[in-house]
């Protein structure tokens, strides 16, 4: 199948944070607290992707708690934290919402996220991942982690499921 006919699929969004939700910076304070900063224009995407019927999730190796409350605003039911295995979590996932991995989509960044993009209907990356990375990725946004990548992913998905929002939608 082409790009385009493996897009037609995607009912689900998976995305890793560190470098792709988030810019990749860690910040602490000094009383330990690790803060992430997220992108609004992301959080957008990630309400489009569902206003097009697209389930968005999170599979991370991070524990955090600032990922659940951003994925609790986001009102992102599937987050997988801590994840050492992801390509075990991504198959859990598909196993628990009854969906083939040929229909889910997958933003990452880096050598971790490489055997779960294999096994994904369709990829992207940030336009700042690792050149592993990029090599494999069915799109490698312009956009970098952090910055819209995952706008720009969810965009180009939407867009080719012709689910795309026009100006002359009520919000």
């Amino acid at each position: 199948m082409n790009l385009d006919e493996r897009v037609r699929l995607i009912e689900v969004f998976v995305m890793d944070v560190d470098g792709t939700l988030t810019d990749g910076a860690m910040f602490y304070s000094v009383r330990g607290e690790e803060l992430k900063r997220f992108n609004t224009r992301d959080g957008m995407g990630i309400n489009l992707l569902r206003r097009g019927q697209i389930r968005p999730a999170i599979i991370t190796a991070e524990q955090s708690e600032i990922v659940l409350k951003r994925a609790q605003k986001l009102q992102i039911e599937d987050v997988i934290l801590g994840s050492h295995d992801k390509t075990a979590a991504l198959n859990e996932l598909s196993a628990r919402l009854s969906i083939p991995l040929n229909r889910m989509a997958y933003i990452g960044d880096d050598v971790n996220d490489i055997h779960v993009m294999k096994r994904c209907g369709v990829t992207a990356c940030p336009g700042d991942a690792v050149a592993a990375v990029k090599q494999i990725a069915d799109v490698v946004c312009t956009a970098f982690g952090g910055n819209g990548a995952v706008r720009e992913f969810a965009e180009f998905i939407l867009t080719r499921q012709g689910k795309a929002i026009t100006l002359s939608e009520n919000w």
